[in-house]
This record gives structure tokens, sequence and C-alpha cells, in this order.
């Protein structure tokens, strides 16, 4: 997948006007809120665990009923965003390949057929006929993605776009998107914005979205569904 910034850096984005940056408040309320959104990750990708089971697992109890890879995802995910959070209070978080496989070697332990490295062979994506690119384009492919990434010129937008970069790209095995979910929050965490939650109750409507853009719909037309859904979540914080 190619990224053009100029086409994305076109986009109307005065729906984005009212966020102002405020790192400091956005990273307590993404820790704060740390639970909702792991179980909303985690049920996007089928995970038959309710809130409160996932509350539950976290707080160090065990939770009987489900299989065992259900509870490692939310293990999973709950020591990637521990590990994100990290990153950002330390100023560490960057967009780059390394930061990536350590978010993907937490997301992924134990559940994909590697962790924390690009996959070596060449993957599907169940629902589309679309093809990821061949294992051996990757670390091209990612390369020359971010540095038209890097050229986007609104925070939020570029942190959209990675999302959706990472998840067609499909640089791993399995977790791309709760690796891609988490870098496109890095962004915006590093920036001063307020998380993307994508939220489970949403999950047909946006399957609908990233199937089209899979099968070769305008990354524009997925770009303004996702900004349209952020502002809806987040307006919310703000006065003006």
């Amino acid at each position: 997948m190619q990224l053009d910034s100029d086409k994305i850096n076109k986009i109307n984005f005065n729906i984005l006007e009212c966020f102002t940056p405020n790192k400091e408040l956005f990273v307590f309320l993404a820790d704060k809120d740390r639970i909702d959104f792991i179980y909303n990750t985690a049920a996007l990708e089928g995970n038959a665990m309710t809130y409160p089971e996932v509350q539950t697992l976290l707080e160090g109890v065990t939770v009987g009923g489900h299989k065992l890879s259900d509870e490692q995802q939310i293990l999973n995910q709950n020591d990637s965003v521990n590990l994100l959070l990290e990153m950002i209070k330390k100023e560490e978080f960057k967009i780059n390949k390394l930061t990536l496989l350590k978010l993907h070697e937490k997301v992924a332990f134990k559940e994909a057929l590697s962790w924390g490295v690009f996959r070596n062979a060449n993957v599907r994506i169940g629902g589309t006929e679309y093809l990821p690119p061949k294992s051996s384009e990757l670390d091209k492919i990612f390369n020359e993605g971010i540095k038209e990434l890097k050229k986007i010129t609104h925070p939020i937008i570029r942190a959209i776009t990675y999302f959706l970069f990472g998840a067609k790209c499909q640089f791993f095995y399995d977790g791309n998107k709760r690796t891609s979910r988490l870098m496109m929050n890095g962004i915006l965490l590093k920036n001063g914005y307020p998380i993307l939650n994508i939220k489970v109750k949403d999950k047909l409507e946006f399957n609908k979205q990233m199937l089209e853009f899979y099968d070769g719909g305008d990354i524009v037309k997925c770009l303004q569904y996702l900004i349209v859904y952020y502002h809806q979540q987040n307006n919310y914080l703000f006065d003006n």
C-alpha cells in the first residue's frame, strides 16, 4: 500500500478544530480508561469476555468459563497498553519500526505464529479478495510509508492514517489492527490529543468500512469515516 500525503492533506479537517492539545490530561484519561479500551479492542477481535470479566481478570482474579486464548489476549493487550503509556510518559514513543515491533511483541505474545518481528511468509485477510504485500516487500513499504506519513500535517489525521496503513499492509501474522491501533493512539497522545477507542457496539459499521477499504476503496473515504467517529467520541471533552 502506498500513501499519498498530498492527497490526504487535502482532506477537510475543520471538524477537528475544536480539539486543543493537552498531553497531561489525555495521557491521564487514557490511563484511567485503560480497561474500557482493552475490553473494546478485544471484543472487536471476537473475544467473548465481558467488561466485568475483563476488569476482574486485570485485577488478578481468574475468570472461569473462557478459552485460555481469550484470557491471554486480554493480558497481552493490558501489557501492550502499559508499554505504550510508559513510552509516552518517558517521551520514548517514536513512529518507527523499533517502536512498532516492541508493541507487537506484547500484543501477540503466545498468540501469533511469531511476535516482535515482521512476518516472513504471505497472508490473506478473511472476507476480502485483497492480498497484503509480499513478506519480502514489507521493510521497503514500511519505510516509504513512514516517510509519507510524516508529511501529513494534522496529527489526528496522521495518527488515523497510520492505523489504516498498518491494518492494510499486515506486517505481522496476527495482531495487526491491535498493534496499529496502539501506534495510532501513541501518535495522538504524543501530540497531546485524546485516544481513539473504537467501541464494539460499532463493530458492524467499522468492519464494513474496513472491508471496503481492503477491497480497493479510497483511503480518504475510510479516513473521513474515522475522523467523524473520532469527533463524535471525543468532542464532549471540549467546551468550544
